[in-house]
């Protein structure tokens, strides 16, 4: 689930849902709705979040897909 990566990458980061917030100029509840799996984000609101996060959406989107094929 793209949750589950975007959590994990931002963790790995270190960095808090309010600072990533912050960053992609999102709130902090968009972004807790969005790890827990109860929102989906569009393709711009992804590509914000990654670079945010100092990552490629391609990359994140690899994670996820290499996840469904197990």
């Amino acid at each position: 689930m793209i949750g589950d990566e975007l959590r994990k990458a931002r963790q790995a980061k270190e960095m808090s849902q309010e600072e990533l917030a912050h960053r992609a100029k999102i709130s902090r509840n968009y972004v807790s709705l969005l790890e827990l799996g109860q929102k989906s984000p569009t393709v711009d609101m992804l590509m914000r979040i990654c670079a945010a996060l100092g990552i490629s959406a391609g990359e994140l989107l690899l994670k996820v897909e290499g996840k469904k094929r197990r």
